[in-house]
């Protein structure tokens, strides 16, 4: 089977549960030419040499999902010197190194959400844990962090999945018609976000929740202090749109992931249990194993790039396929197999190079966080449902609804 008609199965639904053996059959050709011209890259050691190469820009899909929008591109589809110019100022007030407590000092209010979410399962019977938990937890972390009021927060939802649909490619479907669906939904939740900013800013705001209008994009709103600093309205808005996705899509699929492999190793699971210390390394092996994020789909070549023994030619879009590279034979042993103790796990799970994902911080605590509570809490967990059913996006792969039955949630 060649590189092109491989890309179209694995973009295909029907392979959503295991795209892994379509993975292996693509690493067979590392730089792949598809039949619209673009080029599919599967292995690792390619990869990280294409994350950190200048020649490759991020501003080829955002800047045409903008066109359409009146939005411009956020700093994930811009290029230096902007980019780290407007990534270096919402650093500043996401987390490390010009705040490098702001995602510990969250621990006991995550501890505190996981808590509440488990309380809510009903007693000795059965759960979708995405709808339960995994997105519950993650949403609600992210929109007290940006300062929307909680009573806002199912709103998120659905321009969240309108803007996942946006970027996942769909075989035989013209791109610009999904890029114009999620420019309009950037630009609804921009609109949105603009009037949470102009309440704050007239003292008539719910910052987090609490009246105090101190959320994230307040802060980012009036940050005078910081060198090229404050950001501009849009930037601001389009940053927040952003932060929406990272903050809590990924998240989602991390924790959803995570469960499934667990409850399909029962010795994982019970080990988790006894061992709760090992949560770090268990999540950094589950970024590597099953990714939330499963690919880039679209880069665009500044320059020929040579990769491989193939020369990807100028104005190429590329696809960057990050679950084919964390399974490389070349750079891992036996791969198929999930293994905690793995002694070195530089997977591509929060991609790499200036681009790596800068939310990873809040998304490694919390997927630590949840996957320990509910191994602790859930008596005699299995799953009711296997494989579950997966959401129609090869780019953020993960189950739609995680069925599982349990005796007794735990004290």
């Amino acid at each position: 089977m060649n590189g092109e008609t491989l890309m179209r199965r694995i973009l295909d639904h029907r392979s959503r549960a295991d795209p892994y053996p379509l993975y292996t059959e693509l690493r067979r050709t590392p730089v792949c030419r598809q039949e619209d011209g673009s080029y599919a890259v599967s292995t690792y050691h390619e990869l990280l040499a294409l994350l950190h190469d200048p020649r490759l820009t991020s501003t080829h899909a955002e800047r045409e999902a903008a066109d359409g929008g009146q939005l411009p591109p956020s700093f994930l589809g811009m290029d230096p010197p902007e980019h780290d110019r407007v990534r270096s100022l919402v650093m500043r007030q996401f987390g490390p190194p010009h705040s490098p407590s702001r995602i510990q000092d969250m621990r006991g209010e995550l501890e505190s959400t996981v808590r509440k979410l488990i309380d809510a399962f009903p007693e000795g019977g059965e759960v979708d844990l995405v709808d339960a938990f995994a997105y519950p937890f993650p949403v609600t972390v992210i929109c007290r962090l940006l300062g929307v009021p909680h009573e806002d927060e199912p709103r998120f939802r659905t321009w969240a999945d309108k803007l996942v649909a946006s970027i996942d490619p769909r075989p035989g479907e013209d791109p610009a018609i999904r890029l114009r669906e999620g420019a309009e939904t950037r630009k609804e939740l921009a609109l949105y976000l603009n009037d949470l900013v102009e309440k704050g800013a007239h003292g008539s705001g719910d910052g987090a929740g609490d009246g105090s209008g101190d959320g994230m994009l307040f802060r980012l709103a009036d940050d005078h202090d910081a060198e090229g600093g404050p950001l501009s309205r849009l930037e601001l808005l389009v940053t927040a749109v952003l932060l929406l996705i990272a903050g809590h899509e990924t998240t989602v699929n991390l924790i959803t992931n995570g469960m499934l492999t667990l409850l399909r190793r029962p010795e994982q699971w019970e080990r988790l249990r006894r061992e709760p210390e090992i949560a770090p390394r268990l999540v950094e092996e589950l970024l590597r194993f099953e990714p939330p994020v499963q690919i880039i789909p679209r880069r665009g070549a500044l320059a020929d790039i040579e990769i491989g023994d193939v020369t990807i030619p100028e104005g190429s879009v590329v696809a960057l396929v990050l679950a084919s590279g964390n399974r490389d034979p070349k750079r891992f042993t036996d791969p198929d197999t999930f293994d905690p103790d793995r002694p070195d796990i530089e997977h591509l799970g929060f991609g790499s190079g200036i681009h790596s994902c800068f939310g990873a911080p809040l998304a490694r605590l919390e997927a630590q966080i949840a996957l320990t509570e509910l191994v602790r809490r859930l008596d005699n967990a299995r799953l009711l449902q296997d494989p579950p059913p997966y959401r129609s996006s090869a780019v953020l792969r993960g189950p739609r609804h995680l069925t599982i039955g349990f005796d007794r949630v735990l004290a």
